[in-house]
């Protein structure tokens, strides 16, 4: 299982910098993903890992051996690219062989290893079928399993699901890291989809502009992250800008555009009195009620419900609060729906314990949330 470091690593091409000081380390048996928008630097970071690209600067460890001089061959790992890039004239069975032969594997070890992945896989039985005749979600197992059959400890997964629909990627992903775990591989999976990196990660980056944002568990990126960016770009989010006017023990007093909420401090961004900051909270943390509570609570909203929309598995409405601000509320339809309409008057419960409190960015908030 091998451990990976990445250090200060820079790519440019021509006036633009895809990859700027990347430091980034991967632990044995890890499965991180990569996540970020288009063009963040995400592929052209595991292409250089791989050996595709070479970076004008910065070093790259596996298990404490330098690789940056190593051919891509003898790098001992498997790469899984989002086009499905399998031999169209080649059986899956040959497809899989096809790497075993190119290194001079025996035929008798080849046969034995080539069955193994196809077990591994649930192939079996499509072994003589050729590309064209596979489903997406076949076709991307065959790579896959080429990938490994050489032996390959660390996997490097570049969208590999992207070309696959809705629901087959969604079992797929699950399958994939199952195989990972078993296998005792190490693995970096870059992904566009937020939901994917959060299921089947052990730690989640999040990069943007060339640039490294975070790096955490699932969890602690969507319910704690140290960044806008972070919150932004891992589900939805609801942001106000702010001020501190008054602190009480671990509290702040927040003035919203002429609103109060009372928030928790952060000790890893601590904030003083007149500190200007941005206040975010997820849609699902929200309550939304027709009639207001008996006892006063700061953290009410009085506004007016503009929109509602049936997503599935939730609710989705936006409210528009007294001074012109609108939030977006999820509530489950598990609860089923509220005895609401657009234009009725409505109240949101803000929990204090949910909102999330980051110093004002010095380039403004709209640029920390813009995607490029």
């Amino acid at each position: 299982m091998p451990h990976i470091r990445i250090i200060n690593l820079t790519k440019t091409y021509g006036p633009i910098k895809a990859l700027k000081d990347v430091s980034l380390e991967v632990q044995d048996g890890e499965y991180l993903s990569i996540v970020g928008p288009s063009g963040c630097g995400k592929t052209t970071l595991i292409k250089c890992i791989a050996g595709i690209v070479r970076p004008d600067k910065g070093e790259i460890y596996i298990d404490d051996k330098p690789i940056l001089a190593l051919p891509i061959e003898d790098r001992n790992l498997g790469y899984v690219f989002q086009e499905i890039a399998l031999f169209p004239h080649m059986s899956v069975w040959d497809n899989i062989s096809y790497g075993l032969m190119v290194k001079g594997i025996a035929p008798s070890k080849r046969r034995g290893q080539v069955r193994e992945m196809l077990g591994m896989m649930g192939l079996e039985e499509r072994a003589k079928a050729h590309p064209e005749e596979l489903s997406g979600g076949a076709r991307q197992k065959t790579a896959l399993a080429r990938a490994l059959a050489s032996g390959a400890r660390l996997l490097l997964l570049d969208e590999p699901l992207g070309a696959l629909d809705a629901k087959v990627r969604a079992v797929l992903r699950y399958e994939l890291r199952s195989l990972v775990k078993d296998l005792h591989l190490t693995a970096i999976h870059v992904t566009h989809d937020q939901e994917e990196a959060l299921s089947i990660s052990d730690r989640v980056a999040i990069m943007k502009a060339g640039s490294l944002v975070e790096v955490g568990t699932p969890w602690d990126l969507y319910m704690h992250p140290r960044h806008i960016f972070t919150a932004r770009f891992l589900g939805e989010a609801n942001f106000m800008e702010g001020k501190v006017v008054a602190i009480s023990g671990e509290d702040y007093l927040i003035d919203v555009g002429g609103l109060t909420l009372r928030a928790p401090s952060d000790p890893y961004q601590p904030l003083e009195l007149g500190n200007a900051c941005v206040l975010a909270i997820r849609p699902e943390f929200l309550s939304l009620r027709k009639e207001a509570p008996g006892s006063s609570n700061v953290n009410l909203w009085k506004g007016t419900l503009r929109e509602e929309v049936f997503m599935g598995d939730s609710l989705r409405y936006e409210v528009e609060v007294e001074k012109g601000i609108s939030l977006l509320i999820r509530h489950p339809a598990l609860l089923g729906e509220l005895d609401l309409r657009v234009g009725d008057r409505a109240y949101v419960e803000i929990p204090k314990e949910r909102l999330l409190v980051f110093p004002y960015p010095e380039g403004g908030l709209e640029a920390q949330l813009s995607l490029e």
